[in-house]
């Protein structure tokens, strides 16, 4: 057996018997084996030793005052700390009946009084190599299940969580159109700069600061993240996750992200762009999962966030009309045409913040 801090420990075997010329005699033959032997003199301080720190192995006569073997082998069996231990019933050379009612209760062998050693010896090393083995499939299943939620972890950074779950139930994620999306690209204005003037480790610190803070945003207002490019981010309502004010809550979204900014870095600023229309999803790759979405609507809320040097929060036309009768809950400025890089003049609107 193996101690936690990774060093051979001694198998311990409680000797269960009232007699305590048989437990000496079952302590000196255990010491021969190299075990380490516990001793309860009847079925209830047994119990309280198990509960308190599971052997390796049980040795337990069937006729004891108190609480018999069969009583204290069934609670073994039917707790869930303690089933899995390994217990050997003893019994009478002439009780037949008592071995069959032990192994039907669960006992995973027996010995007979008086004591055979070979046999002794024979019988609790089997059971202890049956423990190890059990120890040893136990600790494989709990590597397993951290492997496989270190997975689903990734999953879940890498795919919206609709995505995922899809990806689980039938291996891949379907390509589709979606015709209502909002679409917000935000973009750091002149991190690069920043990023080269100071020393990577506070700059990442700072970054991953920032994106926590305005992931935080994103869930508040309903909005998932697709994902993220340097010091930027894609994010989009109304994808996988029905909204039903995909460009108010991009929006609403924005506007805290900018906000946050404003406290944590002052010296940052931060362009939004946000457009609306149809789109199309799908998660690509075999090995290594990328989700991403493709269309208009993403290039042009992409190249929104790229627009002039300082702060801002640009929609287009189509996204301010898509907020119908909301758009009285912002504070709009129309630009007029404004050019946009590959696709000429358009009108876009400026949302310098909610209504009071």
């Amino acid at each position: 057996m193996t101690r936690d801090d990774g060093s051979v420990a001694l198998p311990r075997v409680l000797i269960v018997d009232d007699n305590a010329a048989n437990r000496d005699l079952l302590e000196q033959e255990l010491e021969a084996m190299d075990c380490e032997p516990l001793l309860a003199s009847d079925g209830m301080a047994a119990l309280a030793m198990l509960e308190d720190d599971p052997p390796d192995l049980v040795l337990l006569d069937v006729m004891m005052p108190i609480m018999d073997g069969f009583s204290v082998l069934v609670a073994i069996r039917g707790s869930a700390a303690l089933r899995d231990v390994p217990v050997v019933m003893i019994s009478a050379l002439d009780d037949l009946a008592s071995v069959v009612a032990g192994v039907e209760l669960g006992a995973d062998d027996y010995l007979t009084k008086p004591f055979e050693p070979a046999l002794l010896r024979a019988r609790v090393q089997a059971c202890l190599e049956k423990k190890r083995w059990r120890d040893r499939e136990a600790s494989y299943l709990r590597e397993i299940e951290a492997e496989r939620a270190r997975a689903d972890a990734l999953l879940h950074a890498i795919l919206p969580a609709p995505a995922v779950a899809e990806l689980k139930e039938t291996g891949r994620v379907t390509p589709r159109r979606h015709e209502d999306v909002a679409v917000l690209f935000a973009d750091i204005v002149g991190f690069t700069r920043y990023a080269e003037a100071h020393p990577l480790e506070q700059v990442v610190e700072e970054l991953e600061r920032l994106l926590v803070a305005c992931e935080g945003c994103l869930d508040r207002h309903g909005l998932e993240k697709i994902k993220g490019v340097g010091d930027g981010v894609a994010v989009t309502a109304n994808l996988l996750l029905p909204s039903p004010d995909p460009v108010g809550a991009c929006l609403r979204g924005g506007l805290e992200m900018l906000d946050r900014l404003r406290t944590q870095h002052p010296e940052w600023r931060m362009r939004v762009g946000i457009d609306a229309g149809p789109v199309l999803s799908a998660a690509v790759g075999r090995t290594k999962f990328s989700f991403d979405v493709w269309g208009d609507v993403v290039n042009v809320a992409s190249r929104l966030s790229g627009l002039g040097a300082e702060e801002a929060l640009y929609l287009t036309d189509r996204a301010r009309r898509r907020l119908g009768s909301g758009a009285s809950a912002f504070r709009l400025e129309n630009l007029g045409p404004v050019p946009v890089r590959g696709r000429g003049d358009m009108v876009l609107w400026r949302c310098r913040g909610g209504t009071p």
